[in-house]
């Protein structure tokens, strides 16, 4: 087991699984109120929709916003739902397994392709900017990058020693790389949507 010997319990890495659990989860239930709102009265006007640009209506009522035939949402609730309670369970003090940890990573990973793949939907197709997706995405980004630089660094995702280093290195720099990806968002809506000249 590449792990070390001496078990680090990773407390830090808990409190922001369950922080960020909150936040998206809080995202995916506002969604899911507003899709009931929209099942009630197609009409219904949303406190989610502030413009023609930033509004949640255009992708709720969209078909990638029930890309397996129900709200994405729920989809949300139940899975920020698992990483709020990983992260209250690792600091009850459990101790999970390299393969448990492996699955937490494909998780986040499958959750990071469908997020990019929502966000160039949303730039590319639907043309509009949604503040609940918004928020589950910018807290996506930031749980790949901790759970998948966590994992680098003790060993549980193969590489060498250099890897855990870099990993580690990253690991602690993991606000500033959330950040650049957040610009790096920011600019291609800005490039294809022109934001700031709509808002």
């Amino acid at each position: 087991m590449p792990q070390t010997e001496r078990y680090h319990r990773p407390t830090g890495l808990a409190f922001f699984l369950i922080i960020a659990g909150i936040i998206a989860f809080s995202a995916a239930l506002a969604l899911t109120l507003d899709k009931i709102h929209l099942l009630e009265d197609p009409n219904a006007q949303l406190s989610c929709n502030f413009s023609v640009l930033i509004g949640c209506a255009t992708n709720l009522s969209s078909p990638q916003g029930a890309i397996l035939g129900f709200p994405n949402s729920l989809l949300g609730l139940a899975a920020w739902s698992v990483v709020i309670t990983i992260g209250v369970v690792i600091l009850a003090g459990a101790r999970f397994a390299r393969w448990f940890w492996v699955g937490l990573n494909v998780g986040v990973l499958g959750a990071m392709v469908f997020v990019i793949w929502l966000i160039a939907q949303s730039i590319f197709v639907l043309d509009v900017l949604c503040p609940w997706c918004m928020v589950t995405w910018a807290v996506t980004i930031p749980v790949f990058l901790a759970v998948t630089l966590y994992n680098f660094k003790v060993g549980y995702l193969p590489g060498g020693a250099s890897v855990r280093r870099i990993a580690a290195a990253a690991y602690s720099w993991m606000f500033v790389i959330t950040i650049v990806c957040y610009i790096a968002f920011f600019i291609v809506a800005q490039v294809n949507m022109d934001v700031l000249n709509r808002l």
